[in-house]
Formats: C-alpha cells, structure tokens, sequence
C-alpha cells in the first residue's frame, strides 16, 4: 500500500460520495406521500451533510498532490454507487439509501485500514470522521424503516 493507492481510493470515495449526493438531492425533490415532511426534511440534512463532505476528500486528495476528478465522467466511472433506477416509492427510497450509506462505510472501512498501514494521519482523520457521519445516517435510515 502506498500514497498512489490511497489517491486512488479517495477518488473513489469521492466520486460515491458525490453520487450519494446527487442521488439524495434528487430523492429530496421527489419524495411524495404520507411521510413526504419527514423524508424531505431529512433528505436535505443529508445531502448538505454529503456536500460538504465532497469538498473535505477532495481537499485531501489535494493536500496529498493529486488532482481531485471533479467531472460527471470521471464521477461515473469512479463511482460504485449507482445512480436510482424508475420512479421509487418513498419507503424504497430509504431503503436504497440505507444501502448506500452500508456500502460506504463498508469501503471506507478499508481505506481507513490502508491509510493506517502508511501512516496517513489525515486521510485517517477524515475517513474516521466520515464513518461517524455515515453510521449516524445509516442508524436514522434504519430506524425510519424500523428493522
């Protein structure tokens, strides 16, 4: 493991984060139904809470001498979140989130291990600090859909 891959691994993590992003704005503009106040409220403290994380990795991946990918192009094709597919329900919006926010912190997990091993303080710094935010996403998801 080396600084090259963990540039790399925080190009992923941005290029989802921001899919997530995207995807959870779109979901707060489309949100209908008996819990639409709820959702759409919450939607929104996500996706600003998303936002700013975009900026804090992309920032790191500039602190580390790399240019941060910052194009819908390299978006896609760094992303492992997937854009939503058809017309969802709003239950089904929470759940496909709640997904996301899993693999997130499942990925990030790894990266955190890998900076770590090379002693990337600040990449550990912030990768810790973003699973904290997505764990508390993850719960308030979860709890929504009451498993």
């Amino acid at each position: 493991m080396n600084k090259d891959t963990i540039i790399r691994q925080l190009g992923i993590l941005l290029a989802s984060n921001y899919t997530l992003y995207l995807k959870t704005q779109n979901f707060h503009w489309n949100v209908r139904g008996p819990f639409f106040g709820t959702l759409h409220l919450m939607f929104e403290t996500q996706y600003n809470e998303l936002a700013l994380a975009n900026d804090f990795i992309a920032e790191r991946i500039r602190s580390l001498g790399a240019l941060a990918p910052g194009t819908y192009k390299e978006f896609a094709e760094l992303s492992f979140i997937k854009e939503p597919q058809g017309d969802l329900k709003a239950e089904d919006m929470v759940r496909v989130l709640l997904e996301d926010h899993e693999a997130m912190i499942s990925f990030s997990k790894e990266l955190l291990n890998h900076a770590a091993e090379v002693g990337d303080e600040g990449t550990v710094d912030l990768v810790s600090t973003r699973i904290g935010e997505q764990e508390k996403t993850a719960w308030m998801l979860r709890s929504f859909l009451d498993k």
